[in-house]
């Protein structure tokens, strides 16, 4: 049995592979469980004087809500939806003879498909700034 085990992990062309999963399967988890364990030891958790305090001559600190306009988060997400669909014509635009007809009606079909998205966010109201006061 051992004279087996022995070759297996001599001759197998994956047995590096394998025990690096093993150790990284191990070691994730412990690393993970340590750093939290220190952290939590190390950590002081009397710092809301130290932060309400006032920096040199600054003006008083006040408290706020920490929140984003939801609008600001829909116009942001819509901004980089788009940005990525116009960056996929990028290739189209610089191989254009290449593709032929078809690549020519696939383009199509992408810059309609992204009016529509972009007709159907304008409907609803999403590129407009509403202040909330």
């Amino acid at each position: 049995m051992t004279g087996e085990l022995s070759h297996i992990i001599s001759e197998h062309p994956y047995f590096g592979v394998f025990a690096f999963f093993i150790v990284a399967v191990v070691a994730f988890p412990a690393t993970l469980v340590l750093t939290r364990f220190i952290s939590r030891k190390l950590a002081k958790l009397d710092r809301e004087k130290l932060k309400l305090s006032i920096y040199e001559c600054g003006p008083e600190v006040t408290k706020q809500p920490n929140s984003i306009s939801v609008q600001f988060y829909l116009v942001a997400l819509l901004f980089i939806l788009f940005d990525v669909e116009i960056i996929f014509m990028v290739p189209w635009a610089i191989d254009f003879k290449a593709l032929g007809w078809f690549g020519f009606v696939e383009m199509v079909l992408f810059i309609f498909l992204l009016t529509i998205g972009f007709i159907y966010a304008w409907k609803k109201g999403a590129l407009e700034w509403h202040n909330i006061k």
